[in-house]
């Protein structure tokens, strides 16, 4: 497990904002074809398949590649839909979680424990 100071998580966010915006987008896209690929795929026996059935795939494939990006650099994507992410970090001798979302201010702000989650969340 990678641990972050709040300066190196910080200094990442540039580059993660808009990977957790684009996973965003595409999720809520997955959402709203999730009903028809459910559909298609009951009616995969009978040669099925569904309108549009490839973005369909090539956006899950992309939501794939863009989580894979973020656990690579030891970021925890917690939420899809609203860019919630965990840096692990130590501090007082235990590790903890920076915690920021799409939406939060420049830097981070907040952290938790590692079973407090979003609900647990307290101000730097």
């Amino acid at each position: 497990m990678k641990l972050f100071t709040l300066s190196e998580a910080n200094s990442l966010l540039p580059t993660i904002i808009p990977k957790l915006v684009e996973i965003k987008q595409l999720y809520a896209t997955i959402n709203e074809l999730r009903d028809l690929s459910r559909a298609a795929a009951s009616a995969s026996h009978f040669g099925g398949g569904m309108e549009g059935g490839t973005g369909y795939v090539n956006t899950l494939y992309k939501v794939g590649e863009l989580t894979t990006e973020l656990s690579e650099l030891g970021i925890e994507l917690k939420d899809y839909s609203r860019g919630l992410i965990d840096f692990p970090c130590m501090r007082s001798g235990r590790i903890v979680y920076l915690c920021w979302q799409i939406g939060d201010a420049d830097e981070i702000e907040w952290w938790h424990e590692t079973d407090a989650g979003f609900a647990g969340r307290q101000r730097i």
